[in-house]
């Protein structure tokens, strides 16, 4: 008699695989590393995975998007878009020495994937396009109602803050001090008055 398949809650398989990934590239995790993490045996992970690896790195990456999405549904309905904005970028400097030395994965996936694999450096480019958008959509509504008085092109405003984001994660692996982080942060925020 064979037993019955193990079935796992894939949201949260994949948000265990997620921090591996994360902390490790995606070239650097290997199969075991994942399997570890998520606490299933090979067979199981292909019956749940049939794309093996590619897919779970693939679905870590969307779950990072739909965080971004509920981050963008509050900016949205925000009365002080801008100012959610600058938050996020000062939390930033309130995380742990790990999470500095992390850095992000999207942005860690855009460099480590520009030579390994188009389609998934597509997706994670993508991810921080929909965010640059969001800034600059804010950033329109803000220059608009008055609440931001620096009137330069909204396109480039939110590039700005996307080149930031993506500098920052470096900047935080060299220098995983939150008193050196903000006073970074907050000197590029300036821009933003």
């Amino acid at each position: 008699m064979k037993g019955r398949p193990a079935t796992y809650d894939n949201r949260e398989v994949v948000a265990k695989a997620q921090k591996v990934f994360w902390a490790k590239g995606f070239t650097a995790t290997s199969l075991e590393d994942v399997l570890s993490a998520m606490g299933m045996g090979s067979g199981s992970f292909y019956n749940a995975f049939k794309g093996g690896k590619k897919e779970l790195f693939r679905k870590a990456i969307q779950q990072r998007r739909e965080a971004l999405n509920a981050f963008r549904e509050e900016v949205e309905k925000s009365e002080a878009p801008v100012e959610l904005i600058k938050n996020f970028f000062r939390s930033i400097a309130n995380a742990d020495r790990d999470t500095h030395l992390q850095g992000c994965i999207i942005s860690n996936t855009v460099v480590e994937m520009a030579a390994l694999d188009e389609e998934l450096e597509q997706e994670a480019v993508d991810i921080l396009k929909e965010v640059e958008q969001l800034y600059t959509r804010m950033i329109r509504k803000a220059q608009k109602n008055g609440t931001l008085k620096n009137q330069a092109d909204p396109v480039i405003l939110g590039r700005y803050l996307i080149t930031l984001w993506n500098g920052l994660n470096v900047t935080r692996r060299m220098y995983p001090d939150n008193k050196v982080l903000i006073k970074q942060i907050e000197m590029q925020l300036e821009i933003l008055r």
